[in-house]
């Protein structure tokens, strides 16, 4: 079933402005890691893409009742199962 989870997921910066998804797993290690995880950004959460800047870096998702934004190579260690 894992492989099944890991093959559906993609990585966030891959979605398109208003499609949602749920995260999969987060790949940051260390102080990045800790700090996407207290912006709320764990496994199971799910996400949508409000925007983005004119040159697509960053990303502005909406979770959980407000809006963040995370650069793209933040972005990277992030991955997610579109809905």
């Amino acid at each position: 079933m894992d492989q099944e989870i890991s093959a559906a997921c993609i990585g966030l910066r891959q979605m398109q402005v208003g499609q949602r998804a749920r995260i999969c797993r987060v790949e940051a290690q260390g102080e990045l890691g800790r700090r996407l995880r207290d912006m709320g950004l764990v496994p199971g959460t799910e996400v949508s893409v409000i925007g983005r800047a004119p040159l697509k870096d960053p990303v502005a998702l909406r979770l959980r009742d407000f809006t963040l934004t995370l650069r793209n190579n933040e972005a990277d260690h992030i991955a997610v199962t579109p809905l």
